[in-house]
């Protein structure tokens, strides 16, 4: 064991070093305004972001892909290899291509560089040689410091391959946040698993009005208990003359009531005590728009179980935490 923590501890502070470059080097001109034109150029595109690069780098390209497909730039993996062979037709002129290559050496992207220049297909490199022949050939080199491998041997791309996930990565938050691409727009891209179900509105999952349990501010006490038996919510809402949400009452409120009131007169308490006498003023609500993650998080830090959902002061629908996390939200 100690050995293996050595060798862990090895390879983070390798990582870590590579990263500390990189940032210095994010602090100098060339690499910085190279990023700006990198950024202006891909968001400025009428096409698809082709995203490519061999071995390891491949991998990283592929990933790249999808994390710009999935935040609002259109993207797509071109194999270089496949490239040479029939795809390279998937490229319009619109197009800009996105090209990793730690060396800038890599003979298998050379057609699809040629291609780019043929063409006049904007071509950005992501790499660690400034001075090679794919450095050469871009219209945008974004070079990234030399560093050590955390192989041992300074040989498997590990430290080269982390940094250029990092910077792909960065220039799809950067595009992200000047499209305005919001978490709504998110759940276009992931309406699956947990993400999607924490960026759905609550308006498509609430329960809707038809199930609601609404009784009047004049309601007696006893019609208030029959309405939160009747639903099952542990909640009732009050609404007013013109079907505006006043107030609340929970289970809570009405054990509290009870116990408030366990020396008096049952039928006071029932039949002669009503809903406006005990309800909650101003409770705690939610909008059809809010999206479930967000809403889940305020139920749970205003430690309520249910709310309704209201618009322009309406009750149009009612959201249960037990409701939420059935929905996958957590």
């Amino acid at each position: 064991m100690p050995d293996t923590l050595s060798a862990i501890d090895t390879a983070f502070a390798t990582f870590r070093e590579g990263f500390a470059a990189a940032e210095e080097a994010l602090k100098q001109p060339e690499l910085n305004e190279a990023l700006a034109e990198a950024v202006t150029t891909i968001s400025g595109m009428r096409g698809r972001l082709i995203v490519t690069g061999l071995g390891k780098s491949g991998h990283i390209a592929s990933k790249l892909a999808a994390t710009f497909s999935s935040t609002g730039t259109p993207a797509y993996f071109v194999h270089p290899a496949e490239a040479s062979h029939g795809d390279l037709g998937m490229i319009q002129s619109g197009d800009v291509v996105l090209m990793l290559s730690w060396s800038g050496e890599t003979r298998e992207l050379s057609d699809l560089a040629s291609y780019s220049r043929r063409f006049k297909v904007p071509l950005v490199l992501i790499t660690g040689n400034g001075a090679s022949a794919l450095a050469r050939a871009a219209d945008i080199a974004l070079v990234l410091p030399k560093v050590r491998e955390a192989c041992p041997h300074n040989l498997a791309p590990t430290t080269s391959t982390l940094l250029q996930l990092a910077l792909g990565d960065a220039i799809a938050v950067t595009l992200l946040q000047k499209k305005g691409f919001t978490e709504s727009s998110f759940h276009k891209f992931h309406p699956g698993g947990k993400l999607g179900a924490a960026l759905t509105a609550v308006g498509q999952i609430m329960h809707d009005r038809d199930h609601l349990p609404l009784v009047e501010p004049d309601t007696p006490v006893i019609g208030v208990i029959a309405a939160l038996s009747a639903h099952n919510f542990g909640i009732v809402g009050i609404v007013d003359t013109k079907d505006s949400l006043v107030g609340v009452v929970t289970d809570g409120d009405i054990r509290r009531y009870l116990e408030r009131n366990s020396e008096g007169s049952m039928k006071v308490a029932m039949r002669q005590t009503f809903a406006k006498d005990i309800m909650t003023h101003n409770p705690a609500c939610l909008e059809p728009d809010r999206l479930a993650g967000r809403a889940l998080n305020m139920m749970q830090e205003r430690r309520i179980s249910a709310a309704f959902v209201l618009q322009d002061g309406k009750p149009i629908g009612l959201i249960t935490v037990l409701q939420l996390l059935n929905s996958g939200v957590a």
